[in-house]
């Protein structure tokens, strides 16, 4: 890399969370996880977001896309649901490919959210009960942070609790 050149995610913030709640059955979100989802436009204003991602949808499930999508409409955004959930390197290399910098939130299925942890370079058993996102927990958000040189702060690494909905899992 050119000594002028950034690199793509020098003083990045990347900001996890896992799909709001779930039915049973059916592709889509409850009533509880399209108020969390109205929600996130008032929680993530102070991030002053540059880019939102959302794992592809699925043939069981459009949760992640549906998480975001008031948001980004909030702002004027696209969510960026090019990159399947079996396949978070694929999002990792464009974020280090290209200029995306800033701060950026991934919506993400939950079962999945430890490989993309360990694909952005953090590990998930520092941040996550046993290194797994539990089954019903819909309320936390993983915090990675990178350095003017595009490489993770581990020690910046954190779960954060929203408190954001009446039944959150945390005080």
């Amino acid at each position: 890399m050119p000594a002028t050149e950034t690199p793509a995610l020098a003083n990045a913030t990347v900001l996890i969370v896992r799909h709001a709640e779930k039915p049973p059955e059916g592709d889509g979100l409850t009533s509880a996880g399209e108020a969390r989802a109205r929600a996130y436009v008032q929680y993530f204003k102070k991030y002053r977001l540059t880019h939102i991602f959302a794992a592809s949808d699925s043939k069981k499930s459009r949760r992640p896309r549906l998480t975001v999508e008031p948001l980004a409409a909030s702002l004027r955004q696209k969510v960026d649901v090019r990159f399947p959930d079996s396949d978070p390197a694929a999002l990792v290399k464009e974020l280090g490919a290209q200029r995306y910098g800033g701060r950026i939130l991934i919506s993400w299925r939950h079962g999945k959210i430890p490989g993309l942890i360990e694909a952005f370079g953090a590990d998930p058993k520092k941040l996550l009960p046993a290194g797994r996102w539990p089954d019903d927990v819909f309320d936390e958000v993983i915090e990675l942070r990178y350095d003017r040189k595009g490489q993770l702060l581990p020690e910046k690494a954190k779960l954060i609790h929203e408190n954001l909905m009446p039944g959150d899992s945390h005080p």
